[in-house]
This record gives C-alpha cells, structure tokens and sequence, in this order.
C-alpha cells in the first residue's frame, strides 16, 4: 500500500485531529516556557527557587540535605524512564498484535479499518513516549551534572568561585527540570493520543483536555497560589 493509498484510509477530521493534538503540545510547552512577565507559570516560578536554593546551599554546613535532595530528584526521573521504557515495550506488543485492540475498538466503536490504520494510531503513542523516554533520560544525566557541580561549590563561602559554582549548579538544575517538565508533557499527550483508537472526535477532546489540564496546574494551580505567598527572590 503507497503513503497516498494509506492516507485516504483517514479522514480530515483524522489530521484535525492531530493536528490540534501535536499543535496544542507545542503551544502549552511554549506558552509554560514563555509566560508573560507578570504571570510566571509554575515552571518559571520553581526555576527561581532552585536558584534560592544552591545561593543558601554556599552557607549551609553540611550539605547533607542537598546531596539528599538532588539524589531523590534523580531517582524520580529513573522511576519515570523506567516506567515509560514499559509503556513503550506494550505499545510494540500491542503494535504487533492489533488484531485483538481492532476487536475490542470495534466493539466499542462500531466501526471497522484496516489493520494499518491501527498500528499508525499507536505508533503516534510510541514517538511520543519515546520522546518522554529520551527527555527523562537527559534529565536523569543533567541532574547528575548538577550534583558535581555542588560538590564543585567551595565550602568556604567567601571563596570566590563559591556563588559562580553554585549559579552553575542552578542553571544546570533548571536545564534538567526543563527536560523532566518535556517528557512528562510528552507523557500526557501520549496518553491522549490513545484516545485516537476510540475515533477522532475522542482525540481532539482529549487533546482540548490535556491542554486544557496543563494550563490550569500551571497558571491558576493552587500550589502555584502557594509559591506566590513569599516569592523566590528575583533582584540576585
């Protein structure tokens, strides 16, 4: 079957749909990534937290806490990846018995397609888990990078390579809190895309959904209410 013969098998409701799936992830990640001045997301807001957090990990003896700390932060992104690298090895098996998810979609839907409808439906769910997969892994790696950078912090505070150490250390922390925020986005959208199976209509709600989720944990969470009770200090 040609790439022409394989795409009439979809209908333009099929590429709204993915389109508003692949274009609403892009523009929540942007929008999270790039809030207006006076409305940080959530995301920006912990940013300059850990900057708070390596300027008083220089004057904190020991630094015991830290250690602990960037060392749970690196075993989430490993429980992530983990988890994600199992999703991706159900999509395969799924991917490659799609007779048993055709039968039970139809019985759900009423509909029918052919078998490569529904192995491109999954195989849009595992780019987007590998994606996620391949994002928590820099992650994973990033953090690690940050804890050499505060073990590089000089113990003397009046040092003075101790507050340019410790900036470095916070710039590569954002870096992977970046990545990790990537691939949990990725996550998200690819349990939307499941929804693909049950028709597009399924697709562009739980996509409408997802975005939806993103903004509101992001811009009018209330957790974030809570970080703007005493923000992180922005004039250093």
């Amino acid at each position: 079957m040609t790439l022409h013969q394989t795409l009439t098998l979809f209908s333009p409701l099929d590429f709204a749909a993915i389109a508003l799936l692949l274009g609403g992830a892009w523009l929540i990640g942007w929008r999270i990534e790039n809030p207006p001045a006076n409305r940080p997301s959530v995301s920006i807001l912990m940013a300059a937290f850990r900057r708070d957090w390596m300027k008083h990990m220089v004057l904190r003896e020991p630094r015991v806490f830290d250690a602990q700390l960037i060392g749970s932060l690196r075993q989430g992104t490993t429980f992530f990846a983990s988890a994600t690298m199992i999703a991706i090895g159900g999509g395969l098996a799924a991917a490659g018995n799609t007779e048993q998810v055709a039968g039970l979609v139809t019985d759900l839907t009423q509909g029918n397609a052919p078998t490569i409808v529904w192995e491109i439906k999954i195989l849009v769910v595992l780019v987007l888990l590998a994606n996620a997969f391949l994002k928590f892994v820099w992650a994973h790696r990033l953090f690690g990078y940050c804890a050499v950078l505060m073990a590089a912090v000089p113990n003397d505070c009046t040092s003075p390579l101790a507050y340019p150490r410790a900036t470095q250390a916070a710039d590569i922390s954002i870096t992977a809190a970046r990545s990790f925020n990537r691939a949990m986005r990725s996550t998200y959208f690819a349990l939307a895309a499941m929804a693909w199976l049950l028709g597009p209509a399924a697709l562009a709600i739980a996509a409408a959904l997802t975005v939806a989720m993103l903004y509101r944990r992001e811009f009018h969470s209330h957790s974030r209410k809570i970080m703007l009770r005493v923000p992180p200090d922005t004039d250093s």
